[in-house]
């Protein structure tokens, strides 16, 4: 659940991703995405990763983040607000502004407390967005994503929040089968530009070919996670 990702990974980002060469696309001229029949714009991109851009700049004594991580990371969230949503509508979930706002509320609330732990002060909500890859004018969407994942997880414990360590679990596979299945029937297509899917995490990782690699033989990419497993 992102609640899970915000708190263990509050202030901390992985390895930079690498930006892949410019080739033939398979999606549509000026496309950085197409997500079932929702097409994510090159210019949309750009627009949401300067926004990451000028929010990071704000934080960057804390929280630091490449260009290339910056426009592969706002990308794979672009994706997944499209996902959950395909998802929420094959569960016949609803989500109102006030669930919506209270999802993310708790999101802070739980990624303030674990950054505090961290010895980092001056919390705020843009930060923790910021730290991990979302422009934080993309607030609304973050909690509309966690509304979704709280309800689906009530939906899938008969109707009551999980709670026993057994019951996270469950309902947590359930949720990953149930995005796999949303990601799979949206058909996404990826421009190669930016990268490819990787289904297992639906996150944008680097596709072969990039630009700068260690010098000797390519190695094929593992195929792990870039076809649905579901």
């Amino acid at each position: 659940m992102f609640r899970r990702l915000v708190t263990t990974s509050a202030v901390v980002i992985g390895a930079a991703l690498v930006v892949t060469a410019c080739s033939s696309s398979p999606v549509k001229f000026g496309s950085a995405a197409i997500v079932g029949n929702d097409r994510i714009t090159i210019a949309t991109l750009d627009t949401e990763v300067t926004n990451l851009n000028q929010a990071i700049a704000r934080y960057k004594s804390t929280v630091q983040l490449s260009q290339e991580q910056a426009t592969q990371q706002t990308l794979s969230w672009l994706i997944r607000f499209k996902v959950n949503e395909e998802l929420a509508r094959q569960a016949g979930i609803t989500v109102s502004t006030a669930q919506a706002e209270k999802a993310l509320a708790e999101i802070y609330a739980a990624a303030k407390s674990s950054a505090q732990a961290q010895g980092i002060s001056n919390v705020t909500l843009d930060l923790i967005l910021a730290a991990n890859g979302i422009p934080p004018n993309l607030a609304e969407e973050v909690g509309r994503y966690q509304a979704i994942d709280d309800q689906f997880a009530r939906q899938a414990n008969g109707g009551q929040e999980p709670t026993s360590t057994s019951a996270q679990n469950a309902t947590t596979a359930k949720l990953t089968k149930a995005r796999c299945m949303a990601a799979k029937a949206l058909k996404i297509q990826v421009n190669p530009q930016f990268g490819q899917l990787n289904y297992n995490q639906i996150a944008i990782v680097a596709a072969p070919g990039s630009v700068s690699r260690p010098a000797g033989p390519a190695k094929s990419p593992s195929p792990a996670g870039l076809s649905p497993a579901c």
